[in-house]
């Protein structure tokens, strides 16, 4: 009989209204490829709860969970229905225990999202799919927001590893870790996603027993999972690796594959960013 597994995914989609069709046809095609997404991060979805499309994605054969706010940030968890636990089969069960946004924190920016997911043949996850801030520039305001939300973050999610052992955490993190996540690192010194303080804060997390699954394999060089539009940014590969997928301890050792597909990156009117993939066995 084989181990049962589960694919996890995060995807900064710019704008679900407009990257709606290239959510619904990836998700497709992995389906095709008998590699079905299990678990899709969103992030950016740039669009009110209301607006969220739960139809069309539920006639697509998923359950999703989202906190949205207009024009701006918005995150969701989409849950494919055929993974699910038997006890998960339908939207109220599918989601145990959500969190939206950090506990404690008073902010109106929609960026945290969090629930505990069970899969068939697997161990309740916790799941949460993020947004990190920005940051704009070290000089900003927005940077000294982004420094106290990820203080914030790191606060909440010790106590989360505690309660969740098995815990995933996805998404944009508007970080790059180090010089080989970044395109031209001489070209990037001194600003936002690759500051001292930036880069402390992700090995924070890590320190707190979560483990950036990318780096757990042989992964070829130059590997990146945003490329800006301007100045033909993707053709040239000038990109910088700031979307992530970090897993627990427990997780990190059930994890077999980490990857970016950068093909919806190639697709007409595509997101910026590239959704990432970690595959966990039971």
């Amino acid at each position: 009989m084989t181990e049962a597994s589960v694919r996890i995914a995060a995807w900064n989609v710019n704008s679900l209204k407009v990257r709606l069709p290239q959510v619904l046809r990836w998700l497709q095609e992995q389906e095709k490829a008998n590699k079905p997404i299990d678990a899709l991060c969103l992030q950016e979805l740039k669009l009110t709860d209301d607006k969220y499309p739960h139809q069309a994605l539920e006639e697509a054969g998923y359950y999703s969970l989202a906190a949205g706010q207009k024009t701006y940030n918005g995150v969701a968890i989409i849950l494919r229905k055929a993974s699910l636990a038997s006890m998960s089969s339908d939207l109220e069960t599918a989601f145990l225990k959500p969190v939206r946004n950090i506990p404690g924190f008073s902010d109106e920016q929609q960026r945290i999202l969090a629930a505990t997911v069970c899969f068939k043949g697997m161990s309740p996850i916790r799941i949460i799919s993020a947004y990190f801030p920005n940051g704009q520039s070290p000089d900003s305001d927005k940077f000294a927001y982004k420094l106290d939300w990820l203080e914030q973050l790191q606060s909440w999610l010790e106590a989360e590893l505690i309660t969740y052992p098995r815990l995933a955490l996805l998404g944009d993190f508007n970080i790059a870790p180090t010089d080989a996540d970044v395109h031209d690192p001489k070209a990037w010194e001194g600003q936002n996603l690759v500051s001292p303080q930036e880069r402390a804060a992700f090995v924070g997390l890590t320190k707190l027993g979560l483990c950036d699954s990318f780096r757990l394999f042989d992964q070829p060089p130059k590997t990146y999972s945003w490329w800006d539009y301007r100045m033909m940014g993707f053709r040239r590969n000038a990109g910088m690796r700031i979307d992530h997928i970090l897993l627990s301890d427990v997780l990190k050792d059930k994890c077999i594959q980490s990857t970016v597909d950068k093909e919806p990156r190639t697709w007409e009117q595509p997101s910026d960013h590239a959704p990432v993939i970690a595959q966990i066995t039971a």
